[in-house]
């Protein structure tokens, strides 16, 4: 590898440390790398800024050396660090874990599965989040399957957002799909950009729970925004 990189990788934003939010990672610290630009426009997307082309103004060019030191000026040690957008996959980001690995990070992504890419064998932890039915997306299952066979190495669990039944039934065949990796179920959060309670947020989780519960589905993990209960809304810039 070149010991000084193109910049190139499309950033929103980067900040921590922090712990990360949600999904089977859920309370580890973290710095968030999160990128520009995504291939889907979820119903209910809380990251729309780092999403649509609207704010692109916003992104910046970075390269791999440069990203690495502002995550290392931030962390002052080695710890997880989590790719994140958007869709981060859409990003040449192999310079920058192989930078991260030789300085004793690691490496998490948290993407729909729409693009595969081979720098994912480089990946510690891969999060396949397909999209459920109240995004008005429509999954590449193709696809999906080309991102385990490229992360064959990592970890690779699943997370699926729940907003309603019909969500919790496109779980249910996610898995089925997919038995031989664990499953976390979110309870979708409809209000981002609102004052939206704390006890809003813990109604859709107490029903998530009780159909996981009522319907003996034991492999399913039932997991909370932590962010949400801990700061609410507001986005941590």
């Amino acid at each position: 590898m070149n010991t000084s990189s193109k910049a190139n990788i499309r950033i929103s934003e980067i900040f921590g440390p922090t712990i990360q939010g949600e999904g089977h990672l859920i309370g580890q610290p973290t710095v968030f790398v999160r990128t520009g630009g995504c291939d889907f426009r979820c119903e209910w997307c809380d990251t729309l800024y780092a999403v649509e082309p609207k704010f692109k103004d916003r992104w910046k060019l970075y390269s791999a050396e440069e990203i690495l030191h502002q995550v290392e000026l931030l962390s002052q040690a080695p710890l997880l660090i989590t790719l994140s957008g958007g869709n981060p996959a859409l990003q040449p980001l192999s310079d920058l874990i192989e930078l991260g690995h030789d300085a004793g990070y690691q490496f998490s992504i948290e993407t729909q599965g729409s693009v595969a890419k081979n720098w994912f064998s480089q990946l510690d932890h891969l999060v396949l989040s397909p999209k459920p039915p109240s995004s008005g997306m429509t999954n590449d299952w193709t696809q999906v399957n080309k991102c385990i066979e490229l992360a064959s190495t990592a970890e690779i669990v699943f997370k699926i957002v729940i907003k309603d039944e019909v969500d919790y039934q496109f779980a249910k065949e996610v898995h089925k799909l997919y038995p031989n990796y664990p499953i976390t179920l979110q309870a979708c959060n409809t209000h981002q950009q609102s004052s939206e309670t704390i006890t809003d947020i813990l109604e859709s989780q107490r029903w998530l729970t009780e159909r996981v519960c009522e319907d003996h589905w034991y492999q399913a993990r039932v997991l909370p925004q932590l962010h949400a209960l801990l700061w609410g809304n507001t986005p941590r810039r």
